[in-house]
């Protein structure tokens, strides 16, 4: 009997996966070009990469881009915020946890999914690009994800920028001293992504990319 229900268990998760993407897909194919904003949850709204994200957001929705996080807390909420108030199409992809994340309040589109998995397909199948604030673990993740993607060329390749020269030179010291060095990674690898300072270099970053394309 044991066997039967967890059969039955796994057949109806597939359902649930299904499911998910059909939601993401029909809120997401309808919101057009945006740009996916990922950083430390744990940002105060004192910081100051709290105020760039923000000023991101803000630039982006009068730039005509709809702005894409985890809808979290911290650099999400920054971002969400400046797309927000400038009245541009601001969009959460939460997680569920089991200790709960609460979305923020500067959504205008909120889409809750229980598999990280699939959260990660929208986040790539429909952002024109990356940008990547200061974060931990799971910032870094997303950031060698795409970079990744881009590298194996299973995903068209597309503008992924690090926001914050002081934070991130250390890691891509490390990548040069190390992967590079060691031939882990070729010197095509480390140009995939670009790394930036203010809100506004990161506009231009994204406008240049897709001129030359």
């Amino acid at each position: 009997m044991k066997n039967i229900e967890t059969h039955s268990e796994e057949s109806w998760r597939i359902f649930r996966i299904m499911a998910e993407f059909v939601d993401g897909v029909e809120v997401l194919e309808k919101i057009g070009n945006a740009v996916c904003i990922w950083g430390s949850a744990r940002t105060t709204p004192y910081s100051n990469w709290y105020k760039k994200a923000q000023a991101l957001g803000e630039l982006l929705a009068k730039n005509g881009y709809a702005v894409i996080t985890g809808g979290g807390p911290g650099i999400m909420e920054a971002a969400n915020k400046g797309a927000y108030n400038a009245g541009g199409i601001s969009v959460g992809l939460n997680i569920e946890l089991p200790h709960e994340q609460k979305p923020n309040k500067y959504i205008s589109h909120l889409i809750s999914f229980r598999y990280f998995f699939i959260r990660k397909v929208m986040f790539v199948k429909y952002s024109k690009a990356f940008v990547i604030f200061p974060g931990g673990f799971g910032t870094l993740d997303e950031f060698t994800e795409a970079v990744t993607l881009i590298q194996t060329k299973r995903a068209e390749k597309f503008p992924v920028i690090l926001a914050g020269k002081k934070y991130w030179q250390g890691l891509v010291k490390w990548m040069d001293d190390c992967l590079l060095k060691n031939g882990y990674v070729d010197p095509g690898d480390i140009k995939i992504f670009t790394i930036v300072e203010t809100p506004e270099e990161i506009i231009r970053a994204i406008e240049n990319f897709y001129k030359k394309k």
